[in-house]
């Protein structure tokens, strides 16, 4: 008979001390939030500049810029006037990482190169405003 209140002494401490482990939120303190990227559909695209051959600025609507960092070099693509964001997923693109997108140039020289993203984010206005003025957008 003395084992039946043993177990359920174990069973008592074992839910005591999982719901221990857990962290406690305190009352009234919503939890943090993390922000969201930032989007933009890519025919939504009105301007581009390139600073180097691995940076590229895209002006989106009329007060967002965001920079495409490019995985390799990208020949003449600060000479182009033509450029197309192509994506094998969604036609929206997000800030991060966006291995799925590419920039198509068609250059005479050089031909038809894909050039593609590692990362693209937005930049903020204080940003916007210290680019040189042959990289902005």
């Amino acid at each position: 008979m003395k084992i039946l209140p043993s177990a359920a002494f174990v069973l008592a401490a074992a839910v005591a001390l999982g719901a221990s482990a857990q962290p406690r939120n305190p009352i009234g303190v919503p939890p943090l939030a993390t922000p969201k990227p930032s989007c933009f559909w890519a025919n939504r695209i009105e301007n581009f500049a390139a600073a180097d051959e691995q940076n590229l600025y895209l002006r989106v609507g009329p007060r967002d810029v965001y920079q495409a960092k490019l995985f390799a070099n990208c020949f003449e693509i600060d000479w182009v006037h033509h450029i197309a964001l192509v994506s094998r997923g969604s036609s929206l693109i997000c800030e991060g990482p966006n291995l799925d997108v590419d920039v198509l140039v068609r250059d005479v020289a050089a031909g038809r190169q894909r050039c593609p993203v590692t990362s693209i984010r937005k930049l903020t206005p204080d940003e916007v405003a210290a680019l040189p003025k042959q990289a902005r957008p």
